[in-house]
């Protein structure tokens, strides 16, 4: 089953030249042989990551938004609020088990993560860290072994692994 997947990078200082956390996933869904609707880049600015969100939240072929960057603590890391501004439902689980798998791969540095989930308007979000090994993580171990869907507001849940990672 093909997923319509709408990817935003949130960065003060990269672009579609240097996004590497927004190429590794732009990889990964191809390998996965499913779409990517869109790509943006937007700043850590909490009005226009809603703006952005909103905007895909309602359109008919997305069913995935994957945010990655602003997750971490420092002042502009805003994602995480932008998320909430428009949430339906919270999936506090896929934080938890984010980071549980980032403790096998950069310590306690975990802790430092915000990475989340919700879903709005009948979509899943996923706002992942910025960094290139935190994506690879969320996608190889938390999408793959994990994460639930539930699409179409039939309450038709699928092991997100079906979806997104097999080919």
């Amino acid at each position: 089953m093909d997923v319509n997947i709408a990817l935003l990078t949130v960065t003060d200082t990269r672009t579609f030249d240097n996004d590497k956390s927004g190429a590794i996933l732009v990889e990964k869904i191809k390998e996965a042989k499913h779409q990517l609707i869109d790509r943006k880049i937007c700043k850590d600015n909490k009005e226009d990551i809603v703006k952005i969100l909103k905007e895909w939240t309602n359109q008919k072929d997305i069913d995935v938004i994957i945010t990655t960057g602003g997750t971490g603590l420092t002042g502009r890391d805003i994602t995480p609020e932008a998320v909430n501004e428009i949430a339906d439902k919270h999936i506090p689980g896929f934080g938890e088990v984010f980071r549980t798998i980032s403790l096998k791969t950069v310590g306690t540095s975990s802790i430092q993560s915000r990475a989340c989930a919700v879903l709005s308007n009948g979509k899943y979000i996923f706002a992942l860290p910025g960094s290139s090994g935190g994506v690879t993580d969320a996608w190889d171990e938390a999408f793959h072994k994990h994460v639930l869907l539930h699409q179409d507001q039939k309450f038709q849940f699928l092991f997100f692994l079906l979806l997104l990672c097999t080919t």
